[in-house]
């Protein structure tokens, strides 16, 4: 599906991260790509995180898939919502949902989450710390945009949904299939379904915080480390306090850290494996015995197509003008002359066409088939 009629450069200037937008029906053509037993189908399987949020007495309840069949026939009067992550690992229609939203990067996206609510149902008002596209596949659902949060917040009491205490309606909207709302980080909302079968799509956008990357980025350090790397002051001359740390120790001591926090090619590389770690690695596409060379230019002479998982994630980083660092699944590869071109539209693009010619480079011919190998990508089975 494509948008049409919408400049995504404006939307970045006047939208992206500072305010809400409502985008009524930018589709060519829409069409609800889920069905709703296909989405009640994943949340009973084990693999998938699913959940059940029932509103009930004034108070939300919260069930964790996988759900038993048998649980949709029992739900009673009472208003409540299916919510299931990654759906798009799983249905390539739901995956193509996200294709319009490439103008941000990769590295960016995180998954599409598809919720069903019965009449009334929703998850009660809230904010997230993450941008978010809500796409109406079915039914309707009234939002309402309130204030900005933060982490100071008031919330109810409830240990598993963050739930806002106060809410303050500030605009209010009803959406039709197709109709689009797109959400900034801290903006409280809050969704009810008008009617039943009301389905939305989540496209939502990962933003680390200070605080996990400097955790994540010094445990990666501390794996290189050795503690022969110590405190060492071969100038020490006598102090009139024995007692005062030095303003030249301070230095000495702060320079150990940050000399070894700010070598910025190694956290580019490792930003890039951490960022492409795969959230859900259940869905795997790895072979039951590594490809090999031979095999890959057989398939590339055949024109056909080499697919990304959709639990997969890529991104790159380019070095210089010769040389770029690929990151598929949290490992990073060196590419340089023909891995170039294959890195870059591998990122860009959810399927590839190599040219002939791509077969008679080695060093491409064993980048692919160690994607392949690991279940990365794979060639398009379909193709005749």
């Amino acid at each position: 599906m494509q948008l049409r009629d919408f400049d995504s450069d404006s939307f970045l200037r006047d939208h992206w991260q500072k305010a809400p937008a409502l985008i009524r029906n930018p589709w060519t053509a829409w069409e609800n790509p889920l069905a709703p037993e296909e989405l009640a189908g994943l949340a009973c399987e084990e693999e998938i995180e699913a959940r059940l949020v029932v509103h009930a007495d004034g108070d939300w309840s919260v069930e964790h898939g996988p759900l038993p069949e048998a649980r949709f026939d029992t739900l009673g009067e009472a208003p409540w919502t299916l919510l299931v992550q990654a759906v798009d690992h799983h249905v390539p229609d739901v995956a193509a949902l996200i294709a319009p939203f490439r103008f941000v990067p990769n590295w960016r996206i995180d998954d599409v989450m598809v919720s069903y609510a019965s009449d009334g149902g929703g998850v009660g008002p809230h904010f997230d710390q993450y941008d978010v596209f809500l796409i109406q596949g079915l039914g309707q659902r009234r939002w309402q945009i309130g204030q900005p949060c933060d982490d100071t917040s008031a919330l109810r009491p409830h240990d598993e949904l963050r739930l806002l205490a106060d809410f303050e309606t500030t605009d209010e909207w009803v959406l039709e299939p197709g109709d689009m709302l797109y959400i900034p980080p801290g903006i409280a909302h809050d969704g009810l379904a008008v009617g039943d079968d009301c389905m939305t799509y989540s496209i939502g956008f990962r933003a680390p915080s200070r605080s996990e990357l400097i955790a994540h980025w010094v445990e990666d350090r501390l794996t290189d480390m050795s503690d022969d790397e110590r405190y060492a002051d071969p100038d020490l001359a006598a102090q009139d306090n024995p007692g005062e740390i030095s303003a030249a120790a301070i230095d000495r001591l702060h320079a150990m850290v940050a000399e070894t926090l700010a070598d910025r090619d190694a956290f580019a590389r490792w930003f890039g494996e951490y960022s492409s770690a795969p959230k859900y690695s259940e869905v795997s596409w790895q072979p039951d015995k590594p490809v090999g060379a031979e095999t890959v230019r057989a398939k590339i002479a055949e024109g056909i197509a080499l697919l990304r998982n959709p639990a997969s994630r890529f991104s790159f980083v380019r070095n210089d003008a010769d040389s770029l660092l690929l990151f598929v699944d949290g490992e990073s590869f060196e590419c340089a002359d023909e891995r170039i071109s294959f890195a870059e539209g591998l990122s860009a693009h959810d399927q590839v066409i190599l040219d002939a010619k791509a077969g008679k480079s080695d060093d491409l011919v064993a980048l692919v088939a160690e994607l392949v190998s690991r279940g990365s990508v794979a060639f398009d089975p379909d193709a005749r």
